[in-house]
């Protein structure tokens, strides 16, 4: 099959616990799993589902996010259970779960669209892009609640102390108007933005925000960069790339 090393899968154990600290594991949503990189193909297919009865270039369950405990991969979110071609498109409002790979459980279903999934301390934080949440679940009780509402397509999320950093995009088609995030902002008077979200996790106030215009109309992601105090942005064509390759 296209893309596909010869020689399998890493069992779910070994993944959790023997994997090395350095190797690059990411998400392979088209082929429902987590990779990492292969000498000789595509990837190198490290774990997936058990729901997902084998890989191929389908985009079943819509495998969209990770979370890291302690240097190693824990946690995974998708859009659905589904094991057909696209067949997570049809669970967008509540077929999207959280799950642990040490234990091949599904720990939260019925999710609309979940991303971004973070474990701090006890809790494991994430989105559900399709309701415009952010939740946190009790891994010890299982219990799971709304931190704050966000006015967009919500995906990307980091954290600085008792602080959440929340990305939030425009919607990019006609589906967006059928989930529960579009009802409530209806509801409440609001519309979709694209930009950050600093929330106060300790009440779950929203105590500043950066609203992007222009161009750009989605944020797939936003990471904490510390210990800098005037920080910059290059593109690729700027002159000052150069120097700051060269180290200069």
């Amino acid at each position: 099959m296209d893309g596909f090393p010869s020689d399998g899968f890493m069992t779910t154990s070994i993944l959790a616990r023997s994997m090395p600290t350095a190797r690059l594991v990411f998400v392979n949503t088209r082929f429902s799993c987590l990779a990492t990189f292969s000498e000789s193909q595509a990837f190198k297919p490290l774990w997936k589902p058990k729901f997902v009865s084998r890989l191929a270039p389908e985009d079943r369950c819509h495998l969209n996010g990770l979370a890291l405990e302690d240097g190693r991969v824990r946690y995974v979110t998708c859009c659905s259970t589904s094991d057909a071609v696209e067949g997570w498109r049809g669970g967008r409002q509540e077929g999207g779960v959280l799950v642990d790979i040490d234990s091949d459980a599904i720990i939260a279903d019925g999710l609309s669209m979940p991303h971004s999934p973070r474990v701090v301390g006890n809790f494991i934080y994430y989105v559900e892009s399709g309701r415009g949440a952010l939740l946190r679940l009790d891994r010890a009780s299982g219990k799971r609640e709304d931190v704050t509402f966000c006015p967009g397509f919500a995906r990307g999320l980091a954290f600085v102390e008792h602080y959440a950093i929340v990305t939030v995009s425009l919607p990019r088609s006609a589906a967006f108007d059928a989930l529960a995030v579009a009802e409530t902002m209806r509801a409440r008077g609001a519309v979709p933005w694209r930009g950050l979200l600093i929330v106060d996790l300790r009440n779950g106030d929203i105590v500043e925000w950066l609203r992007l215009e222009g161009d750009v109309t989605a944020l797939f992601d936003v990471a904490v960069i510390t210990r800098v105090r005037c920080s910059r942005g290059i593109g690729p064509g700027a002159i000052e790339m150069g120097a700051v390759v060269r180290g200069e």
